[in-house]
């Protein structure tokens, strides 16, 4: 054991050793204290950093070489690689015709087999992308409107199929209406579109309860009021678009005007008049006439003229009025038209009809009795029909008050197919521009339902949720020209512009044929 007098450092223990060696045989010294000499001189070195590193110095650059040149490869390629590849390739000529001339007969003879095939008719090859899904792509809405509380009454798209049109009005309320009310358009072309700022705002002075734009003209668009009133709006003249109106004559409608449509005049080229509809049960047909419209034709529906096999049940009336909801012209017959009213019955209707109406007080021009047949009735009064673009049978779609929809054929009164939509009303219908086997109806519990016929006869192949709770979509129109739009109007004043899927837009092969074989199966 070492002494107590021995401290350990380093000088002091090499003299106790050889002082005391003849002692102690052996010693341990313990460990010795050393100052660390790297520690310091690294602290010599280091400025106050927030590292233990040197600083590193960086700089921005395109690329991290300190040259760059293009290159179609990322490999070097030799000079023998290159060379053999601007050889140009060796060909057999002889070998290729005699290969040609063997397989000349059989090449043809398959392109005439694929010549004279139909197994494509119909078919046309859709280059866009295609869409899984139907998607919201605006809601447009008036504000000002929205605080009357004012519903959407009506829809419709202009002749370049980018404007929309709606009018405001109330369609729920059975008391005469004198509140002013609105037509809105918008542009969804425009870049920066505002949905809650329109384009174009028209103060009306009544609910407008329908509306239609010109067929070619894209700025005229014609309304009718609840007033019975019809007007004709130019909406590129700003501060005064009315540029024609009926006025409040005998020969107005004495009741809301429910529909009004634009009809060939048969007797000018390139000339339109509009037909209109209502509860008085009058179709009136109104032509230019300086700045006004004036009455043309007239027809009037009633009860005791309607074709005796097809009577409207047990009905009583005599000849009382048979009020008009809604009407849709067959699109191979001009003269052929199906209106459906209140007393639940769809009709079919001629404007060629020559017979006098019974019911037609105080017009200036006679009325006719259009109506030809009668076909089963709904269980409530008919608020919308809609006449088949595709089928030369003249098929059409009725709904109204019992939730159903009916498809009919106008060749026979039963109809062909009933199908139960909705528990509440059904306000509106329509056939796709494009799809033979696919239509559309709207709900009175706010929801907007996608028939597609060829998947199933009873169900929707989908339904779109317009608006929460029980709300009810009124009004529906498929743009024409973009055919995968589809707008929807509702009660809480907003329009909703739909995209839909490419299931909904792309007609498949021989589906023409399957619309007649499901005519002729149901009429079999």
């Amino acid at each position: 054991a070492a002494p107590r007098g021995f401290h350990g450092n380093a000088r002091g223990g090499r003299c106790a050793g050889r002082g005391l060696a003849a002692m102690f045989a052996d010693g341990t010294a313990p460990g010795a204290a050393v100052q660390s000499l790297w520690r310091s001189a690294q602290s010599a070195r280091c400025e106050a950093k927030s590292c233990q590193t040197e600083k590193v110095s960086t700089a921005e650059t395109a690329v991290q070489s300190h040259t760059s040149q293009d290159a179609a490869v990322q490999t070097d390629q030799s000079k023998d690689v290159v060379q053999d590849l601007q050889q140009e390739a060796q060909v057999d000529y002889a070998s290729l015709l005699s290969f040609l001339q063997r397989v000349e007969d059989a090449v043809i003879k398959e392109l005439n087999k694929n010549w004279e095939s139909h197994a494509f008719d119909g078919f046309e090859v859709n280059w866009t992308d295609q869409n899984e899904t139907v998607l919201c792509l605006h809601t447009l809405s008036y504000p000002e409107a929205q605080d009357q509380k004012l519903q959407v009454t009506s829809v419709s798209w202009n002749a370049t199929g980018s404007v929309l049109a709606c009018s405001y009005g109330r369609l729920d309320s059975g008391d005469w209406s004198t509140e002013p009310s609105y037509v809105c358009t918008w542009n969804l072309d425009r870049r920066g579109l505002n949905p809650q700022h329109p384009d174009l705002v028209v103060d009306v002075p009544s609910s407008v309860m329908c509306l239609a734009f010109h067929p070619s003209q894209p700025s005229l668009i014609a309304g009718g009021l609840f007033s019975g009133e019809l007007v004709v709006w130019d909406t590129s003249r700003k501060e005064e678009p009315v540029l024609w109106r009926t006025g409040m004559t005998d020969d107005t409608h004495t009741d809301p005007v429910y529909q009004v449509h634009w009809v060939p005049d048969g007797q000018a080229r390139e000339r339109w008049q509009l037909l209109s509809a209502a509860p008085d049960g009058k179709l009136l047909l109104w032509r230019q006439e300086r700045a006004r419209l004036a009455l043309a034709q007239g027809f009037a529906l009633a009860a005791q003229q309607i074709p005796r096999s097809a009577q409207l049940g047990k009905v009583t009336w005599g000849a009382a009025a048979v009020g008009v909801t809604s009407f849709s012209f067959s699109h191979f017959d001009p003269h052929v038209f199906v209106a459906g009213v209140e007393g639940g019955y769809p009709l079919r209707c001629s404007t060629a009809a020559q017979t006098p109406a019974l019911h037609s007080p105080g017009s200036s021009v006679p009325l006719r009795a259009p109506a030809e047949l009668a076909f089963s009735p709904h269980g409530g009064p008919v608020y919308s029909v809609s006449c088949s673009p595709f089928h030369r049978q003249n098929l059409f779609l009725s709904c109204g008050t019992d939730g159903q929809v009916h498809l009919h054929s106008m060749l026979q009164t039963q109809a062909l197919l009933s199908l139960q939509v909705s528990q509440q009303y059904l306000f509106c219908v329509r056939w796709s521009p494009v799809r033979p086997l696919v239509f559309a109806a709207a709900s009175g519990e706010g929801e907007v339902h996608l028939f597609d016929l060829e998947k199933s006869l009873q169900k929707p192949a989908a339904t779109i949720r317009q608006v929460l709770g029980d709300c009810p979509v009124y009004c529906l129109e498929f743009n024409t020209k973009q055919t995968q739009l589809l707008a929807a109007g509702d009660a809480a004043g907003t329009v909703k512009v739909w995209q839909l899927s490419s299931d909904f837009t792309e007609q498949g092969p021989r589906e023409i044929t399957h619309l007649e074989q499901l005519a002729s199966e149901a009429m079999d």
